[in-house]
């Protein structure tokens, strides 16, 4: 399973890094956890999105306690699951999988005997004619993100994406002359996220084929900061922690970790991204650390010393 491939690959990565230095992001992590159970967005209120970055990031980093289980298990409870959009189905169903994998607290016992049909109803309903999904059943075209959302979910229900070959035509479709890929149809332009997206999702429908893996490398060079990390397309002119956490992985996954020289990253992670009292914020310019990023940024240091 994806998500949770990733996940042993960054937590054996975080296993060799001083546990001081872990433990200041756990405790940053930690403190965004609100009394309702669930954890901050950067509005301040808990936030489903962010939760499920805050339980990821905590479970790749030592691990969630009984008594973080239970309050963030009493959160979910409040919310019904049928009644959210992918990206939020996706925080709600990996924030109780890591639940019950550190507490042994099932909240799926507690839903209806239907409710993996019900789900795939929901998410078919956002399936577009150029074979991708869109945000809602009101989008006419396939996001790449978001089809990438949509086959992690159908991982976690335990179940096959329908028209498989359909995806890979959509992604297919979605590449362009610079090597990468765009995020919808009408976009010239590839971006460093959706690239990883795709390439993600065609290696996990067993459809990534050599010519692409190659120009995907070439976009990735072209998206190299001289800050140390990658932009989110060539026009942006800085690195950020998403954009690096994702191309990082994608040329691991292709086989080419010398992309990028690890310790340029390191450097560039410590002294742009990690702060000195815990979290990590999305770039230099970021006047704030919050738990996305934060897992973000233990992603990175994950990856490259899992390498080492």
């Amino acid at each position: 399973m994806y998500l949770i491939q990733l996940a042993d690959r960054v937590a054996k990565g975080l296993t060799k890094i001083s546990p001081e230095r872990i433990e200041r992001h756990r405790r940053f992590l930690l403190s965004q956890q609100t009394d309702s159970g669930g954890f901050k967005g950067r509005e301040g209120d808990a936030d489903l999105y962010y939760t499920g970055f805050a339980a990821r990031a905590l479970a790749v980093s030592g691990g969630l306690d009984l008594e973080c289980c239970r309050s963030l298990a009493s959160y979910l409870g409040t919310i019904d699951p049928l009644k959210l959009g992918v990206i939020d189905l996706l925080s709600w169903l990996y924030s109780a999988l890591v639940v019950q994998t550190s507490s042994g607290i099932d909240l799926l016992a507690g839903l209806p005997a239907d409710f993996v049909p019900q789900v795939i109803v929901l998410i078919e309903a956002n399936r577009t004619s150029d074979g991708g999904y869109a945000k809602s059943n009101e989008g006419a075209l396939g996001s790449t993100y978001q089809s990438f959302l949509v086959a992690l979910t159908y991982e976690l229900l335990g179940q096959k994406m329908p028209r498989r070959n359909a995806m890979v035509q959509f992604l297919f479709d979605r590449q362009r002359d610079d090597g990468g890929f765009v995020e919808i149809a009408p976009m010239k332009r590839s971006g460093t996220n959706p690239t990883a997206a795709a390439v993600a999702l065609l290696r996990q429908l067993n459809a990534i084929e050599p010519d692409i893996a190659d120009d995907v490398m070439g976009f990735l060079t072209d998206v190299v900061s001289t800050e140390g990390g990658f932009q989110a397309n060539t026009r942006i002119p800085f690195a950020d922690g998403l954009s690096t956490f994702t191309g990082l992985l994608t040329a691991h996954d292709l086989g080419r970790r010398d992309l990028i020289s690890p310790d340029k990253i390191l450097d560039w992670v410590a002294t742009s991204l990690e702060l000195p009292e815990g979290g990590f914020r999305g770039a230099s310019w970021d006047q704030q650390a919050d738990v996305e990023y934060s897992f973000y940024g233990l992603g990175i240091l994950g990856l490259l010393f899992a390498s080492r």
